[in-house]
């Protein structure tokens, strides 16, 4: 009898191995981690995505939270009046499947109730956000206005109004009834998670909350033929100064420089280090989380300043070991470590000096 079986081989895979992947496994997907979230967590979500990334759409954002909060959660007011102005609500959910008609009525049914009863105006556009986005049912009644109001004046009884207070079941009778009647429904619609997701992508705080790294960065362009008083003069008199301590001559300015090749040159190479270090810090500023680009700057100062602060030859030999230190201090630890190329690194240093933190003289 012929033995049909063959031999198990394992396919090979598609991709190499990187040391982060062994020690944390493969990237989760953003729309994948935000089901993980809890209801504060993605609250929080919200709040950043609203206040960072439509911040043009509004002068402040509030996050409303505990108890009697009127049925808001995130708001974004258009001008100082508010919730007595224009204003944006944004209702988080986050349930383990798409938003259904009768979790919604009660919260369009605070919305009626409150703006009734004058403790807001009604706003301008209210938004159900959740991880899971609005179930088909509900996303087809915000998708029709005159569906949605009836469908919500069918269902009051069983699901709105004993769930807008604790105080009273608010009957949709009287002048309420003609206020709800004539109320503007078009101002109730959703957001899916991927376009929630994919604008946070633009914020400070996407890379913290979901990794996955920088993007790309754009090499840097050759510094500006004439130095820049208002950025470099701070780092280009401390170097002139620790030429003259070298040199044991007056170099009053870089055009004296040309009389020392070696000098010329350095110079040359530390402007391009310092241009290199404001393209990361300008790179950076909107990808990542404020300050992150100081904590660098503090990892690589105290990296050095005891060498600064020792005994050197002159001060250009001070600059030397310095910025020959930073090059090669170990930053894995910080976020943007794996970012910062070696002129980085020296160009940090003449940032430091800008500051006074750094000085190449005594």
């Amino acid at each position: 009898m012929t033995d049909d079986f063959q031999p198990i081989t394992v396919p090979p895979t598609a991709v190499l191995l990187t040391a982060a992947q062994a020690q944390s496994g493969p990237p989760i997907d953003p729309l994948t981690r935000i089901f993980t979230y809890d209801s504060a967590e993605w609250e929080k979500f919200i709040d950043e995505w609203v206040s960072h990334c439509l911040k043009p759409d509004y002068v402040k954002v509030a996050r409303f939270s505990g108890a009697n909060d009127r049925g808001i959660d995130i708001a974004g007011f258009a001008d100082a009046d508010a919730l007595i102005g224009v204003w944006d609500s944004y209702q988080c959910k986050h349930y383990q499947s798409g938003i259904t008609p009768s979790e919604a009525w009660p919260e369009i049914g605070k919305i009626l109730w409150h703006s009734f009863n004058g403790h807001y105006k009604p706003p301008r556009a209210y938004y159900f956000v959740a991880p899971r986005d609005t179930g088909t049912t509900l996303t087809q009644f915000l998708s029709n206005t005159p569906l949605l109001k009836k469908e919500l004046l069918a269902a009051w009884a069983k699901n709105v109004e004993t769930n807008i207070t604790s105080k009273v079941a608010v009957k949709l009778e009287g002048d309420f009834a003609q206020y709800v009647d004539k109320f503007d429904f078009s101002i109730f619609k959703r957001i899916s998670p991927r376009e929630i997701v994919e604008q946070h992508r633009n914020s400070p705080y996407f890379i913290p909350r979901f990794g996955g790294g920088l993007p790309p960065r754009p090499a840097p362009g050759s510094p500006p033929s004439e130095i820049d008083g208002d950025i470099e003069s701070g780092y280009v008199t401390k170097l002139l100064d620790a030429y003259a301590d070298h040199t044991k001559e007056p170099v009053g300015d870089i055009a004296a420089l040309k009389k020392w090749k070696a000098l010329n040159e350095h110079f040359h190479r530390e402007r391009e280090s310092f241009y290199h270090a404001e393209s990361l810090r300008v790179f950076v500023r909107d990808k990542v989380e404020p300050g992150t680009f100081e904590g660098l700057q503090d990892e690589i100062y105290h990296g050095v300043v005891d060498t600064c602060d020792g005994d050197h030859a002159d001060g250009l030999e001070r600059v030397k070991a310095v910025t020959a230190l930073a090059s090669n201090l170990a930053l894995d630890a910080h976020p943007l470590g794996p970012a910062a190329f070696v002129r980085d690194r020296r160009g940090i240093c003449h940032q430091l000096a800008n500051e006074d933190r750094l000085k190449w003289t005594k």
